[in-house]
């Protein structure tokens, strides 16, 4: 299917590997410029020059924390008008919630829900002003259901989701778009170190951990980053330009509700 997408510009943040990644490699591939972003300048580099390779698009890199203003501005720098923004960062690590002490709670609402606020708040009226923006946040199956040792950040990711949904429904009726992917367990870095903490936990190997969790999901594996990326990919295209406030389940039937 062609998105309608090719040659406008995004901004896909913690992109040099997992989630982040795989959005940028099929923004990429649907014939947008990609500004990516990571703070490890050697993987950041690595992911820029294979996405490039593999897509023919021109890939832009900014290093550094996204969760900084001087990143912000970095990113501002390189790119003031972005068609698309895709807001990611890594959440807090797994914990038990009696273990967190304020600067923790702070750094896991900085990280889940103000960035991403701040950054909308910089592109959202430059989006509007040319008549097509999409926002798109990557939250977290979490946000509708327990996951233990992610309340932090599912208490963040909730608060992204209520701040936008009126957000959201003030600019529909210039083009822009904010909707967000909940994603449940995807084979990603950050899903293997959950099943390592798990596996510490219950004093059981790796591979016990996560058939252990993988037997929760109704499909019965955990998702692909390329399935991922395609779907992001298509909720900031122009066929989805009727969709907004709206929270994407990517999980596999994990959470299950009829509605």
């Amino acid at each position: 299917m062609d998105l309608g997408i090719a040659g406008k510009t995004a901004i896909v943040c913690g992109s040099s590997r997992g989630l982040g990644r795989a959005c940028a490699h099929s923004l990429a591939k649907a014939g947008c410029k990609v500004v990516v972003n990571g703070i490890d300048e050697g993987r950041l580099a690595t992911a820029a020059v294979e996405i490039q390779k593999a897509t023919g698009s021109e890939i832009v890199k900014v290093f550094g924390d996204v969760t900084t203003h001087a990143v912000q501005n970095a990113l501002f720098e390189k790119c003031s008008n972005p068609d698309i923004l895709i807001t990611n960062a890594g959440g807090p690590p797994f914990r038990d919630f009696r273990e967190l002490e304020r600067d923790a709670m702070l750094s896991g609402v900085t990280w889940n829900m103000i960035t991403p606020i701040e950054l909308i708040q910089r592109y959202i009226d430059g989006m509007a002003e040319r008549g097509f923006g999409r926002i798109l946040n990557i939250t977290s199956v979490s946000v509708n259901m327990p996951v233990s040792g992610l309340d932090l950040s599912s208490g963040a990711r909730a608060g992204l989701t209520a701040f936008c949904a009126g957000v959201c429904r003030s600019v529909a009726h210039t083009g822009v778009t904010i909707n967000h992917i909940q994603p449940g367990f995807f084979d990603t870095d950050r899903y293997r170190s959950g099943i390592d903490a798990m596996a510490n936990q219950l004093k059981i190997t790796h591979d016990q951990a996560h058939e252990k969790r993988i037997k929760e999901v109704p499909a019965k594996r955990a998702g692909t980053p390329e399935e991922f990326g395609e779907a992001a990919a298509f909720l900031c295209s122009v066929q989805a330009g009727y969709i907004t406030g709206q929270s994407l389940l990517l999980d596999g039937g994990l959470f299950n509700s009829s509605f």
